[in-house]
């Protein structure tokens, strides 16, 4: 797949793929990486966290122009896609994940949008399930008040509040947002070698959050770009440690940490505590309607999350360092 370059030519884009015991959908990935290259030069750096499926073997043997970082453990999303970094030549770097196929134009249109825009840091395009449903693709940063009012089902009562997930508009048009989604995350390289990657607290999930932050604080825009799509299936090599399911969704321990340890980092002890007390509020919402409602899998759900989330702020010391 890839196209040699001379050796003062960088590659128009490194692209970053973190495995983790996704050998099933490895081919499908390459397959649509090869037919949406286009006139562009890749670079492709796989990083294998300790897969069980024969993923570092496949790679070796079907694919051996990518470059391959075999992890003997599993090192966590955010600090598998650092690993990459000093290996990186090209112009662009695009993360990508190995259950997010992109669209034979996405690659073109991306890269030439931001050779136009050269104040633009971070670029996300719009995703779509398999069922070719909209996800949320252009977010809004979490707070306190709009995680709350997304558990507790009170969203309606404050429609002024932005939540995380805003999904009331077409998504039609090019705009620019807080932060977009890992799956597809495509950076200027100046902006890598401005603020680095991930913070490497963050073992999953909230990375990319936390990296737009420091992009924007930077003087870099993150944008939203529609006029592609990218099939993003989604959870499947997600963890599942301590996973509950609130307010409709999965949320694990790592999730729980994760959002510790970012509104420690950036609102410091009344930030936390902020989380923290709205999010047994909600918890204590959840429970008070399951009683209504005689629904004892939706009690034990909120109290199995408010454990896990008490639990994890002695083990973060108060948001302050990973478990692991």
């Amino acid at each position: 797949m890839d196209r040699p370059t001379a050796s003062d030519a960088p590659p128009d884009l490194s692209i970053i793929l973190v495995n983790y015991n996704t050998a099933h959908l490895l081919d499908r990935l390459f397959a649509a990486l090869a037919a949406g290259q286009g006139a562009l030069t890749l670079q492709i750096i796989v990083v294998d966290n300790a897969s069980r499926d024969g993923s570092a073997e496949l790679i070796r043997t079907h694919y051996p122009a990518a470059e391959l970082i075999a992890n003997k453990v599993n090192v966590g999303f955010g600090r598998a896609n650092n690993q990459a970094v000093p290996r990186v030549r090209g112009r662009y770097v695009l993360l990508l994940n190995t259950d997010a196929f992109v669209s034979p134009d996405t690659l073109p249109k991306t890269v030439a949008f931001m050779d136009a825009h050269p104040r633009c840091g971070v670029l996300g395009v719009k995703l779509v399930g398999s069922d070719r449903r909209l996800q949320p693709s252009c977010r809004y940063f979490p707070t306190p008040m709009n995680l709350f009012l997304n558990a507790s089902g009170l969203a309606r009562v404050f429609p002024a509040v932005r939540l995380v997930d805003d999904m009331q508009w077409d998504h039609a048009s090019e705009r620019d947002c807080d932060w977009v989604p890992g799956c597809f995350y495509l950076m200027r390289r100046d902006v890598v070698d401005d603020v680095g990657l991930f913070d490497p607290r963050y073992f999953m999930y909230y990375e990319e959050i936390d990296h737009c932050r420091a992009v924007r604080a930077a003087g870099w825009t993150v944008v939203y770009y529609p006029h592609s799509e990218v099939v993003h299936i989604g959870g499947e090599s997600a963890a599942s440690d301590g996973a509950v399911t609130r307010a409709g969704r999965q949320i694990s321990a790592l999730q729980i940490e994760s959002e510790l340890l970012y509104f420690r980092k950036h609102g410091g002890l009344f930030g936390l505590f902020a989380d923290i007390v709205l999010a047994l509020a909600a918890d204590a919402i959840n429970a008070v309607k399951g009683a209504a409602r005689f629904d004892r899998a939706r009690i034990a759900t909120a109290g199995g999350h408010a454990r896990t989330l008490l639990k994890l702020l002695g083990k973060t010391a108060f948001g302050s360092h990973p478990t692991r």
